[in-house]
């Protein structure tokens, strides 16, 4: 594997950072995000955006604007609340990008959603949507809370990656529980240093796209951070710069936090100047 590059499930990429293509003010706006991001994964609802008909005639689709010969679609079941619309969901997108010959047709990105108000994942729903999906024959990269024990249990369902939460989809919170991304990490990477975890949702600016890095994620999957951004072309950028400035600090193990100073100048030696 080249370096620097990591896999999942039968995907291989370069960049880190997964980008949405919701909320842009316009297609165009959408494309320069998305060119300025560096990703080579982009998520689509294809749900709301790709299945919608109105009186027989085609819609204009968010699909026309991707450039699918650069882009891989991660298909999502966003807007999902039970198990059983989300697998219908995750059949018609497959339906729908196979008959374009989209190679993203193999996996999706599952969310169960619990309620509309906080927008958190469903833990019994996804873990059977997620069982069932696998059995189907998808690649599932599958949107959890930030629990461990539940992490665990979908990684041994068979998902490719588990995508825990970095705080409430939308809110720009940034990764509310370090600890428990870090208890996820240590939970699906103990016997597979290589499984993909990526963290999702939340995400509000660069500093936490570099947090979510240098606690060990693989990724970052983020939409609303970009979108909803005053600048979303520039802050698509920031985004793809912390995410290399992440998981270089990763890569280097900071050092350890003291109650007390350090020098930075070593004192052993030092002639004293008496006055």
């Amino acid at each position: 594997m080249p370096s620097g590059s990591f896999r999942i499930g039968s995907f291989e990429f370069s960049s880190r950072l997964f980008v949405g293509t919701g909320k842009y003010a316009s297609f165009t706006q959408m494309s320069e995000a998305l060119d300025a991001s560096g990703s080579q994964v982009v998520t689509v609802a294809i749900r709301r955006d790709c299945l919608s008909d109105s009186g027989g005639a085609r819609q204009d689709s968010i699909l026309d604007h991707i450039d699918l010969d650069r882009y891989t679609v991660l298909p999502n079941t966003a807007g999902c609340f039970s198990a059983k619309d989300a697998i219908r969901a995750a059949r018609l997108s497959r339906e729908l990008l196979e008959g374009q010959g989209n190679k993203g047709a193999k996996w999706v990105k599952l969310e169960v959603l619990g309620d509309r108000k906080t927008l958190l994942p469903d833990p019994i729903g996804t873990l059977e949507a997620t069982e069932k999906l696998i059995e189907l024959g998808f690649e599932v990269l599958v949107y959890s809370s930030d629990d461990p024990i539940l992490a665990q249990r979908l990684k041994t369902a068979g998902a490719v990656s588990v995508m825990p939460a970095g705080a409430p989809i939308g809110t720009g919170l940034g990764i509310l529980n370090r600890n428990n991304i870090r208890l996820c990490l240590e939970a699906l990477k103990d016997d597979d240093p290589d499984y993909p975890v990526i963290v999702d949702a939340g995400v509000g600016t660069a500093s936490d796209v570099a947090i979510a890095m240098e606690l060990g994620a693989d990724g970052v999957l983020l939409n609303t951070g970009i979108a909803g951004a005053a600048d979303p072309v520039r802050m698509a950028k920031a985004m793809s710069h912390a995410i290399e400035a992440g998981r270089l600090a990763f890569q280097s193990g900071r050092i350890p936090k003291k109650p007390y100073a350090t020098a930075s100048s070593p004192t052993e030696g030092l002639i004293e100047v008496s006055a």
